[in-house]
């Protein structure tokens, strides 16, 4: 493949309202912040935001916001901020390189004229994803003054029982009271009842999406995903996120009906396992197009596929959707995972990602290659970061790709 080779990333007609959508959503947060009409809170990415929207919170993430620092590139230049006062470069990267913003009071979301994140009234996290997230609220805590909720989940889970359930509802169940004093508001469960109603409908619709993968080819990549994602992490339970999917559900369905594919001339069907590489969105988005080769499917988008959400028992349900996310299972029930994402997506080989400062989500490190290769599923592994591009060395990651593609036939 020519060295200057460059391949056309074919634009999704829906980014324009996604981006205005998205836009409109930090801006009631600003507001929010400014006026203090609205509460605010804030959550990780897998908190329980449905009960927050309930009472009324307008609701911000932290990793979101990690996560466009990532993908500004402004995230290499703050981290060393959070690393002088003691947060290790090993941990993880959307925390140091969102704290690192706050301290030197620069944010992607002053090019939307907005000078900085929304002021907590709250602060809430489950640790679904990692400890790092409680670790990321304390210092907000401490830094502001805020109250801070959380819930410690189970991790390395093979089968979810109902303990496992009942553990995570109850603590759900335990900040009903002092949400109920931070927002003055009476818990009402008809409230919860159709914000989960509206979360259930768009977490389906953002399946849709990601199964449209299915086809051959593609209509859609998984770097297209990690951008269309946006209003599934952030306004789940607001109807304009269920408005939006449908929107681009129908652009996907007239490429699938006019066989028109993400990537042209589709030959290589890949599987992205782990973060995403946030700097290298287009540059990953062009090479791999470069070699025919589509990144059909990835665990990181389907991280905000919530199929238990169930409107007529909301903290059961909202505590097994929590439970069954990738992430918190065991080894075996990762490597069956995969093995069936392959086949469903009739994937040639799956690229990891070891990110340093995210072990919980490099799915590389306990053997999970050895075990796919005895399966037959060509993978490599790629050694980088999710925010910061130290950790990355471009010429290596664009060889080892490359000699992946051409491994797999061109």
């Amino acid at each position: 493949m020519p060295e200057d080779k460059k391949v056309a990333i074919k634009k999704i007609n829906a980014a324009g309202p996604m981006k205005a959508l998205m836009a409109a959503y930090f801006k009631e947060l600003d507001e929010a912040s400014r006026t203090g009409k609205r509460k605010v809170a804030w959550c990780t990415s897998v908190g329980p935001a449905e009960l927050l929207r309930s009472f009324g919170f307008l609701v911000y993430f932290p990793e979101n916001h990690g996560a466009m620092l990532g993908s500004t590139r402004m995230a290499t230049e703050l981290i060393p901020a959070a690393n002088a006062i003691g947060y290790s470069p090993d941990i993880c990267s959307y925390l140091t390189s969102d704290i690192g913003s706050f301290i030197q009071g620069k944010t992607p979301l002053q090019a939307m004229g907005i000078d900085r994140p929304p002021k907590p009234d709250v602060l809430v996290y489950n640790t679904s994803q990692c400890r790092d997230v409680q670790d990321w609220m304390y210092w907000y805590h401490r830094e502001l003054g805020v109250p801070v909720l959380g819930i410690e989940t189970h991790r390395g889970i093979h089968e979810i029982t109902d303990a496992h359930v009942r553990s995570v509802s109850s603590q759900m169940e335990a900040m009903i009271e002092p949400l109920e004093k931070i927002s003055g508001r009476k818990f009402d469960l008809g409230d919860l009842n159709e914000v989960l109603r509206i979360s259930k409908e768009t977490t389906l619709e953002w399946e849709r999406i990601l199964r449209a993968a299915e086809h051959v080819p593609s209509p859609i990549t998984f770097f297209d995903g990690t951008i269309h994602m946006g209003p599934a992490v952030v306004l789940r339970g607001d109807q304009r996120a269920t408005d939006y999917y449908r929107l681009l559900n129908a652009e996907l369905e007239e490429r699938i009906q006019n066989g028109v594919g993400a990537v042209d001339d589709e030959r290589h069907r890949i599987y992205w396992e782990g973060m995403p590489i946030w700097g290298k969105l287009r540059e990953h988005a062009e090479l791999f197009a470069a070699h025919r080769g589509c990144v059909v499917c990835s665990t990181y988008c389907n991280s905000w596929i919530f199929k238990a959400f169930d409107p007529d028992d909301p903290f059961t349900s909202m505590a097994r959707a929590y439970l069954e996310i990738f992430i918190i299972r065991d080894e075996m029930f990762k490597e069956r995972y995969i093995a069936d994402m392959v086949r469903t997506y009739q994937v040639n080989g799956v690229v990891f990602h070891d990110a340093k400062t995210c072990p919980n989500n490099s799915n590389n490190r306990y053997g999970m290659p050895e075990r796919l290769n005895k399966l037959n599923i060509p993978n490599i592994t790629i050694h980088a970061d999710l925010n910061d591009l130290r950790c990355y060395s471009e010429e290596q990651g664009r060889t080892n790709i490359e000699a992946f593609m051409e491994q797999l036939g061109g």
